[in-house]
This record gives C-alpha cells, sequence and structure tokens, in this order.
C-alpha cells in the first residue's frame, strides 16, 4: 500500500518531490527507489516513543542493509542488530558505533563472534548453551568481557506467516521460557561473561501488538524471578515485529500506542529497553520500479509481463506477499483482471495472481509499493541477472546508493 511521502500529483506518482517516472527514465529498471523523509519520520516515531525511559533503537540490518539507509539512520542515532559478520562490516562501514551493535541469530561462528568482541560491540543476544560456552571461551583467550542477553522463546503465538515466526517451541530460535532460568544460573560461573540482559523475538508483520504485550509481561515476570536469583539484569530487548500494511483494508499499529503500553509494563523496573525494528522503519519508504514488457492473453488468463522478476523481490514467491502493483502515470482509465509475472523461468515467478490492474501498455512504468524491506537484500542473480539499482531520494533531489550490476559483475571471482 502506497504511503506519504509516495503521492500521486495529477496523474504522475511522486515522491517526495521527485517524479518517479523521471527517475526511472534516467536509471533504467528495474529500480528501488527510497525515501530519505519516510526512513527518518519512521525511525523517530520509535525515538519519540521511548523517550521517557533509558532505551537504545537498534535497527534491524537484514530488513535493508544499503550503506546509505545504514549512515542515515547511524547519523540519526541508531544502533543496529545484525545477524552475520557481513552485517557487522556494512554497519562498521556506514559509520554505526559499535557500542550500539547488539548481535543476535542462531548460528554464529567462531570468526564472527572474535570479530564482534574486537570491534567492541554492545551485547551479544546468545540462543543456546552452546553458544555462551563459545563466547566465554574466546573472550577469555583474549581478556575481554562479552556483555550477554540470552534470548527466551517464550512460547506466545505472533499469528503470522509461519516463516516470520519465531516464538513457539518448535522454533529454532531462542531458549524455552521454561528452561532459560537454569541456563542463567550455570552461565554465570562461566568466565568473562557479563549476564545482564533477558532478549525476545516472536515475529515479524504483527499488525495486532497483542502477542508482543503478552511476550512482554512473561519476560517481566522471569526478569523478577532471574534478579532474585542474583542475575543482575540491566536490559531488556523487546525485539521488533511492528507490522506495515500491504493491503488497502491493512491497518498499521500506531507505534506510539504500542511503545506507550510497552513503557507502561516496565515502569519501575530499572530497565534500560532495546528494540529492533527492521520493516516497520524502512517497509513503506521504498517501492519496486518495473517496466511492462509485454500482455500476453491465453483462453485463460491475462498476464502482465514485467521485467522485474523474482530474483529481484521474492516475497510474493516465498511468502505468498500482497504488494500492491499501482501506475507511475495514470494514462489509460479502467481496469483488468491479470497476473503479474516476470521474466525468470519459473512458473512461480510472480508478483500477482489475478489482480485487478489499472490500464497500461508495454513500456508503462508500475510500482510494487512497500518494498523497502525485505525486497534487494533477498535479491539473487539466478538467471544470470544483474540485480538492481537502488536510489534514495531527498526532498527535489535523488541519488544512486548502488549501482546496476553489469554482466561483468557477475562472473568476477568465477
Amino acid at each position: 500500500m502506497l504511503l506519504p511521502p509516495f503521492t500521486y500529483r495529477q496523474q504522475n506518482l511522486y515522491v517526495e518531490g521527485c517524479d518517479l517516472e523521471a527517475i526511472a527514465r534516467r536509471e533504467g529498471t528495474p529500480l528501488y527507489v527510497y525515501s530519505k523523509e519516510a526512513i527518518l519520520t519512521r525511525y523517530q516515531a520509535y525515538e519519540a516513543g521511548l523517550a521517557t525511559v533509558p532505551h537504545q533503537i537498534c535497527y534491524a540490518v537484514k530488513a535493508n542493509s544499503n550503506l546509505s539507509i545504514l549512515r542515515l539512520l547511524a547519523e540519526a542515532g541508531a544502533g543496529f542488530d545484525i545477524v552475520s559478520g557481513g552485517e557487522l562490516f556494512r554497519v562498521l562501514q556506514a559509520g554505526g558505533d559499535p557500542a550500539k551493535v547488539v548481535f543476535s541469530g542462531v548460528g554464529k561462528t567462531r570468526d564472527e563472534v572474535e570479530y564482534a568482541l574486537s570491534s567492541g560491540i554492545h551485547s551479544f543476544n546468545c540462543e543456546s548453551e552452546a553458544e555462551l560456552q563459545l563466547i566465554s571461551s574466546i573472550a577469555a583467550r583474549h581478556n575481554k568481557t562479552a556483555r550477554i542477553a540470552l534470548r527466551v522463546n517464550p512460547h506466545v503465538d505472533a499469528a503470522t506467516h509461519p516463516y516470520i515466526s519465531t516464538g513457539l517451541r518448535d522454533h529454532k530460535f531462542g531458549i524455552d521460557i521454561t528452561e532459560v532460568e537454569a541456563v542463567y544460573s550455570r552461565a554465570l560461573s562461566l568466565p568473562n561473561l557479563r549476564l545482564e540482559g533477558v532478549s525476545a523475538h516472536i515475529g515479524s508483520q504483527l499488525l495486532n501488538t497483542n502477542p508482543l504485550l503478552e511476550a512482554l509481561d512473561a519476560l517481566l515476570q522471569l526478569i523478577d524471578r532471574l534478579r532474585a536469583l542474583g542475575v543482575p539484569i540491566t536490559h531488556l530487548d523487546i525485539g521488533g515485529g511492528l507490522g506495515v500494511p500491504y493491503k488497502e483494508d491493512q491497518i498499521e499499529p500506531p507505534v506510539a500506542d504500542h511503545l506507550a503500553a510497552v513503557c507502561a509494563r516496565c515502569a519501575g523496573k530499572n530497565l534500560t529497553l532495546m528494540t529492533e525494528p527492521g520493516r516497520s522503519i524502512v517497509g513503506p519508504a521504498g517501492v519496486l520500479v518495473t517496466r511492462v514488457l509485454y500482455r500476453k492473453k491465453t483462453e485463460t488468463k491475462e498476464f502482465v509481463i514485467v521485467d522485474a522478476a523474482m530474483n529481484d523481490l521474492i516475497r510474493p514467491t516465498l511468502y505468498q506477499a500482497h504488494h500492491e502493483i499501482v501506475p507511475l502515470r495514470k494514462t489509460f482509465p479502467g481496469t483488468f483482471l491479470a497476473d503479474v509475472v516476470g521474466p525468470v523461468c519459473e512458473s512461480g515467478d510472480f508478483f500477482a495472481h489475478d489482480r485487478e490492474m489499472a490500464q497500461c501498455l508495454p513500456g508503462d512504468f508500475l510500482a510494487l509499493a512497500t518494498a523497502g524491506a525485505y525486497g534487494f537484500v533477498l535479491a539473487s542473480n539466478y538467471n544470470t541477472r544483474p540485480r538492481a539499482a537502488e536510489v534514495l531520494v531527498d526532498g527535489d533531489q535523488w541519488r544512486v546508493v548502488r549501482r546496476r550490476e553489469t554482466y561483468e559483475d557477475l562472473i568476477r571471482g568465477e
């Protein structure tokens, strides 16, 4: 769903002060276009919501890791939630403060742990006892102290797509809440660890925040029990997960209301709050622009074949995700029913099935809305297709923040 600053001016789609079609004609397609205004406005909503308590917002790098976006957020004061050594490298290259970085994920390697410790990150969100033991041994060898939060699996159903639900016992993430107190107790004896945090993330794209608050209540009770055991908990990482509207009938949960409820529950607990938003900051701030190549009719279907494909935006194929598809210029009246598909040689290469589309002809440009999160970061070179360029708009100016790949780029290193 298109949200401001993506708006039509008469018949043309603009982002901030820039005509999207003019950008597409200059830079070609497929093309990701992001709004600086939208990213900062959405980040600042989190800052405002937590202004009354000690806090750190750690943007989830996996949502969109373009260096210019990371630099923009770092300059705004953001920390970062990373899940790989490569993401840490990106954060540092973008000027991010390592002391504001939390390292999450179930499969941290020895090299990644050493890199994070030597970089001076804030803390690790640990997901198993084996990981605790590894970090302890590496920290001891390098004479460093690692700050630790255990990621707790609170067994709360996020009621989202199963691929992005992470808070149930059957999921690979975290340590079951019924077992975690014993893990904390045993970890107190491990050298060179400072056990000071509790962390949880139950899933992504939540339009109903009740599961998040249910998980928070369980974590606060756990913290009381841990402190009674002598575990000096000082920070609580509530994860991310707030959803965004992909369809016209979906309602975005207000960040201010959710964080007010969080702060009310945490009042008097003497905790620094950490949160890890990703999609809710960059999702609606981006679109994928594509050009119509052909319209094709069969006995049962009409297809709109575009130059973007599943290698550019895999969410519809992977998650059965919905993205509104709108014209960059409203040229023709009326609508028609079609499948919107790409050139990749897979029947799974689609953006929409049986979608009511605005009239369009070959050569016209379309925008896939709400593509700022989990778009380019999931792109590939399948079918030996160069990955798209990325553009960042700032008012009535724009600049390329990732150039389009060339054929030579595709074979570099082979």
